[in-house]
């Protein structure tokens, strides 16, 4: 067999290989962060406003899940704070509303350009609601 031959047939096994890669979709890029990895305690902050919309979208603060987002009317604008999944929000029996007075405090991320909010604890009247832990992990598993 000739080197020429064996050059050509291991260019065209390395074409097939890559072909059958992309057609299946791997990826070898890093994932973006999600959940807790998000979360930095060091951009914590505490926003007061009242909602304006309550919103269902899955999310990578939710790990992909279905979660529930709020739309907070603040005295410097709308921001989007971030809550929980969905499934632990109806499990806890957990509602927002629009018109809802909350102050939230959370940290604050970058997300589709916007700078948003994962809150840890919701405070609305005399009521406490407490998400996360102080790095950010859910506290309600369900």
């Amino acid at each position: 067999m000739k080197l020429s031959s064996l050059f050509i047939g291991m260019i065209f096994a390395v074409a097939v290989i890559a072909v059958l890669l992309m057609v299946f979709g791997v990826s070898f890029h890093r994932p973006l962060a999600q959940g807790a990895a998000l979360y930095n305690p060091a951009n914590e902050v505490v926003v007061r406003g009242v909602v304006q919309e309550v919103q269902e979208f899955a999310c990578p603060v939710s790990e992909g899940e279905m979660g529930d987002h709020l739309l907070l009317k603040t005295g410097d604008g709308v921001v989007q704070v971030h809550l929980a999944p969905a499934r632990i929000m109806r499990s806890q029996n957990l509602k927002f509303a629009p018109g809802d007075q909350i102050e939230v405090v959370g940290s604050k991320i970058r997300f589709h350009g916007n700078d948003d909010l994962i809150a840890r604890e919701i405070i609305r009247g005399n009521e406490s609601i407490t998400f996360r832990d102080s790095q950010g992990k859910l506290l309600m598993m369900q």
